[in-house]
């Protein structure tokens, strides 16, 4: 395995590891911006988020503006957010090393800048309170798997970039633990 392989931007040409691993960056923050933008604009059919807060996408205008246009065009949008009142949380803030009431408060921060999203019609927001090992952000074929490392914030945990290829292989896996969150918790109502 080449060392491009493993980090694209070492190579410039973003050429697939196979035909379902895309990419693979060794921190989220290296993940350009821009890709993220583009990454959400793409979708036709779905977005789904798992994290906990994902606030440095909420933080993004545009990015909120892009999922709000996508759900207005008919793509159905599932975001999974982190309860801020469950032991999940605070226990992920400790591991981090910023406490359980920073963490807490970064996720209140994103349901607030994420909230006018829930006056569309196709956009739903839960609330989890799961261990999650990962982040997840899907758009329609495409998966983007924010790893989580003990001790280590997400920002700086590596991202797998992932084809989804059928009902077989990693991204099956990964979707499917998406779904059983979902089905475990209730809806977040605008406010």
């Amino acid at each position: 395995m080449e060392e491009a392989d493993l980090w694209p931007e070492v190579a410039g040409n973003r050429r697939p590891i196979s035909t379902e691993v895309r990419a693979v960056y060794q921190h989220r923050h290296q993940v350009p911006q821009a890709f993220w933008r583009e990454y959400f604009a793409s979708a036709r059919r779905t977005i789904d988020i798992l994290t906990y807060s994902g606030l440095f996408l909420a933080e993004d205008t545009t990015i909120v503006r892009t999922i709000g246009h996508r759900a207005r065009q008919g793509v159905k949008v599932r975001m999974l957010l982190g309860n801020p009142d469950s032991a999940e949380v605070a226990t992920r803030g400790a591991d981090e090393k910023i406490g359980p009431e920073v963490m807490a408060a970064r996720i209140r921060n994103a349901l607030a800048l994420y909230m006018p999203l829930l006056d569309i019609p196709g956009v739903e927001a839960r609330l989890h309170g799961t261990t999650l090992y990962n982040s997840m952000y899907r758009a329609d074929d495409r998966l983007i798997v924010n790893t989580h490392a003990y001790g280590t914030p997400a920002a700086q945990a590596p991202v797998i970039h992932l084809q989804i290829t059928g009902d077989e292989g990693a991204a099956a896996v990964y979707l499917a633990s998406f779904e059983r969150v979902w089905t475990d918790t209730n809806c977040i109502d605008a406010q």
